[in-house]
């Protein structure tokens, strides 16, 4: 399997929703994000597209988010039970494996996602995340877990000119959950989900900072 092809086309195509205001219809607004979405071409489900300025500096807010095993992801983020490395590409490129929780009150039983995902680094300091779902030999699907499937999705976290201490945070979650979920379950669960994840980001940068 070409990972590193198919992590670029991920980051490409993160770069395309980003250039891309055509659609997005708002669902969710809170003090700290914005949620939007509109049908996926990838599945048969929504992309959703996140976008908040978080209190602090991109290096912070990198520090939180960055995709590597023990990092601080596991710790603020609910919907993050354990993330591992399942094999290193490149320098860049890495398989990784990515359990979580139940939720949704249970409604939601614990799923797991087999991601490549790719780290880069723009000329104006904007650091992006993307990944996309594949398949690893060491990665069979696991009996107490759904196999869900992320299709392009991840986060840019882009420094603000003159404000070193606030970042924009541009994430698009693009997520199949698997099994047998009624859609209404699906589609109030994104946008809750994504308001959170920004509310306990921002909480962890601060945490960062105290």
């Amino acid at each position: 399997m070409d990972y590193a092809g198919l992590a670029e086309t991920a980051a490409e195509k993160m770069g395309l929703y980003r250039r891309d205001p055509g659609g997005w219809r708002g669902c969710r607004r809170t003090s700290e994000v914005s949620v939007s979405w509109r049908p996926s071409a990838e599945f048969a489900g929504n992309v959703y597209r996140g976008e908040g300025i978080l209190p602090a500096s991109p290096q912070d807010v990198w520090e939180c988010i960055k995709p590597v095993a023990g990092g601080s992801r596991t710790k603020w983020d609910q919907n993050v039970k354990d993330f591992e490395v399942v094999e290193v590409v490149s320098d860049t490129v890495s398989v990784c494996r990515t359990t979580t929780p139940s939720a949704f009150m249970r409604i939601i039983s614990p799923r797991e996602f087999v991601d490549v995902v790719l780290i880069k680094q723009y000329e104006d300091g904007t650091m992006l995340s993307a990944a996309t779902n594949v398949e690893h030999p060491l990665c069979p699907p696991q009996p107490n877990f759904v196999r869900g499937f992320n299709y392009p999705c991840g986060c840019f976290c882009t420094p603000l000119p003159g404000e070193p201490d606030r970042t924009q945070l541009l994430s698009f979650f693009q997520t199949d959950l698997g099994g047998y979920l009624p859609q209404t379950v699906v589609d109030s669960f994104f946008p809750a989900s994504i308001a959170g994840f920004y509310s306990n980001l921002t909480k962890a940068v601060k945490a960062l900072r105290a």
